[in-house]
């Protein structure tokens, strides 16, 4: 155990008065383990800071910035400056405690981000100082949950395994770089896992406004795909009609718009989609159905409105419709290290092509407690929040 000096959140409204916490080295990333004994020439990293959470509940009330002392870093290790790290909704989740698999507390919030080497441990040969990195899949057989559930993004400086690493094209806008690995990741491999797709076929999704829905627009429309998507009824949707339409979408539709009888006199001359994705649930989800072909596929990889799907025993019997789930991280507790990270480099290259964009908000991290208040919808409807360290 060591006592750390906490900073005060301002937006929390904490007394200014220094606070002590209690962390458990075997929980927090090795950045927090204090050696005890070194040799005198020993590689240590600079002091961190980090945002941390020592029990499960709101975010804004649990969350605390603390001070970490520098570590030792072994032979295979790897000290990486943040540079940048996302607010995600899984971020926030697993600190409510909801989501299914989180690291023990205490532990560093954050999942995916982009930084810089700083310093090496001696056996370290494939990376340099100045390089950019991120993290991804580990090659060397280490434990799924350990990387991705206890690595904390939210930090200044991190110590891992070289192996957790990787080396990433450092003419990549560092928002993207940041925010790689989760909603692109997921669009691309939804849209490559579940059917097989040919330029000229055609997909459906709700959500279409999401990162992940602007991606697969993206994604689907760079492979000649064409796409229908649905968005909420709300303020303003022809001008969220008009954005989704130049980032490539083939068809808008709100909910409303769909509520007739027979969807498919809708497509024009647009193919039925072989494919559907929902991350809604609820009657938006009966919306993707309604679209899709005979023997066609929906994916569910999420549930915005906490509704259940329907599907009409018609669905099944006359249409033969597969119903599916998707989440990225078991998808990655597979041997998925090398094929994951050219998917990344090639995700990457697309970004720095300027054909798969999203609306994204650079915050210093000084600004965190602002940034977790407009990820939490405390300030409306904000673009994904990005902490610039």
């Amino acid at each position: 155990m060591a006592s750390l000096r906490l900073v005060a959140l301002k937006a929390l409204h904490r007394p200014s008065s220094l606070w002590k916490c209690n962390l458990s080295h075997s929980f927090l990333p090795r950045t927090h383990a204090f050696p005890t004994v070194r040799p005198f020439s020993a590689v240590m990293s600079p002091p961190s800071t980090a945002v941390v959470y020592d029990q499960h509940g709101t975010p804004d009330t649990v969350t605390r910035i603390v001070e970490v002392p520098p570590v030792e870093l072994k032979a295979t290790d790897v000290c990486v400056k943040m540079l940048a790290a996302p607010i995600n909704p899984s971020d926030i989740n697993r600190i409510e405690g909801v989501y299914p698999v989180r690291p023990q507390v205490p532990a560093v919030g954050g999942y995916e981000g982009v930084g810089e080497v700083h310093s090496l441990g001696s056996s370290v040969k494939d990376l340099s100082p100045g390089d950019w990195v991120i993290p991804s899949p580990p090659s060397s057989g280490m434990l799924f949950d350990s990387f991705f559930f206890f690595l904390g993004t939210w930090q200044t400086y991190i110590v891992k395994d070289q192996s957790i690493w990787h080396k990433i094209d450092k003419g990549t806008p560092i928002e993207y770089a940041a925010t790689i690995t989760v909603n692109p990741l997921t669009a691309l491999r939804m849209l490559e896992d579940f059917t097989s797709l040919k330029s000229g076929d055609c997909i459906v999704q709700n959500g279409a406004t999401s990162i992940v829905g602007q991606c697969i627009i993206q994604l689907a429309r760079y492979q000649g795909i064409h796409s229908i998507n649905i968005t909420r009824d709300r303020p303003g949707s022809d001008e969220v009609k008009d954005k989704l339409k130049k980032l490539g979408a083939d068809e808008v539709y709100t909910e409303s718009q769909l509520e007739v009888k027979n969807v498919k006199a809708l497509l024009a001359n647009i193919p039925e989609p072989a494919l559907g994705f929902n991350c809604v649930g609820g009657n938006a989800a009966s919306l993707v159905l309604k679209f899709l072909r005979q023997g066609g596929t929906m994916v569910t990889y999420g549930g915005m409105s906490k509704k259940p799907i329907t599907v009409s025993t018609s669905s099944f019997i006359f249409k033969d419709l597969s119903l599916r789930g998707f989440w990225l991280q078991k998808w990655m507790s597979s041997d998925k290290a090398k094929e994951c990270r050219k998917m990344i480099d090639h995700l990457l290259s697309i970004v720095r092509e300027g054909k798969l964009t999203y609306e994204m908000e650079l915050v210093p991290f000084s600004d965190f407690p602002t940034a977790l208040d407009k990820a939490l919808g405390k300030l409306g409807s904000q673009p994904k929040q990005v902490i610039k360290f």
